[in-house]
Formats: structure tokens, sequence, C-alpha cells
């Protein structure tokens, strides 16, 4: 049986060869662009329909940050300028195959608004499921929104591993 030492991993990672943990990295690395772009293109999309308009009402109405946008905008309009930001955001992220920069810009834009996005948490109703007790939380929108602290981190990622491939050149 094979033994794994620090000096195996220092020889294999001088001669060129990569270890498994190393190509499972570079996988879940450009996962992660992929992942954010997809899911970009996916939800900035779905911006130009009525039924995510509506949908967006009540955490955009109820943010002390975005709550004003309705007195300038339609709700149908401001889902499809929502919808071109996120489309963006998007193609910048995917952009990571031309330049690192692209990718920067793209993650810094995105975890600027999944910031934004975990602000609802505080200050739109239901989230929280007061007859379960703390730290229970509705499925929607509670739920929905928790899942982007995993997504503020994946765009704080891509952000981080861009501007390090920036530094390196």
């Amino acid at each position: 049986m094979k033994t794994i030492s620090i000096e195996n991993y220092k020889t294999n990672a001088a001669s060129g060869q990569s270890s498994l943990g190393s190509k499972t990295t570079a996988i879940g690395t450009y996962g992660a662009y992929f992942a954010l772009a997809v899911i970009y293109f996916w939800f900035g999309g779905m911006k130009f329909t009525h039924y995510e308009a509506q949908g967006l009402v009540p955490l955009v109405s109820n943010s002390p940050f975005l709550g004003w946008v309705y007195n300038i905008f339609s709700v149908d309009t401001f889902s499809s300028l929502l919808g071109v930001l996120e489309v963006s955001i998007g193609a910048l992220i995917a952009g990571r195959l031309l330049s690192p920069k692209l990718s920067l810009i793209g993650g810094a834009l995105s975890a600027g608004l999944f910031f934004t996005t975990l602000s609802f948490m505080l200050s739109t109703p239901g989230v929280i499921e007061p007859s379960l007790g703390f730290p229970a939380i509705s499925v929607a929108p509670g739920q929905f929104l928790l899942k982007d602290i995993g997504l503020l981190a994946a765009s704080i990622f891509v952000a981080g591993h861009s501007l390090t491939a920036l530094e390196n050149r």
C-alpha cells in the first residue's frame, strides 16, 4: 500500500503531476464560476416575466434599501432592469474564460447583490416562523433567502480567485 506524505506531494508537485485533491479543487473552482453564471442567466432571464416581477414585490417593497424603487419604476420595469443587471453579472463571471478582470468585476457585483438580498431576511415579513420558535424560518421567503449565504460566499470566492490571478501576472 502506498503511503501519502508531504515529501510525495512535493515530488508530485515539482514534477508537474497533479494530485487528486488539486484536480478536485480545480473542478470545484471552475464549477463555482459555471454555477454562478448559470444561476444569473436563469434568474436574470426570469426577471423579464411578469410572474417573477410580482414575486419580487414583497421583498423589495419592505426593504429599507430598495423600497423606494417602486416610486420611480413600475414593478415590471424594475424587474427588467434587475434582469439586465443579473444577466450582465452572469456574463462577467463567465468572462473568466477571457480575463480575470471580467470575473473580478462580476464576483464583486454578485457579492453586493447577494448581500442586498440577504438584508431582505431582516425586513421581509414572514421570514421567521414564530410558531416554531427560534431559529425556525419559513420555506418562503426564509429558506429561499437563506441560500444566498452560500451564493454570497461563492461570489466572494470568484472575486478573490480572479484577483489572485491578476496579482500573479
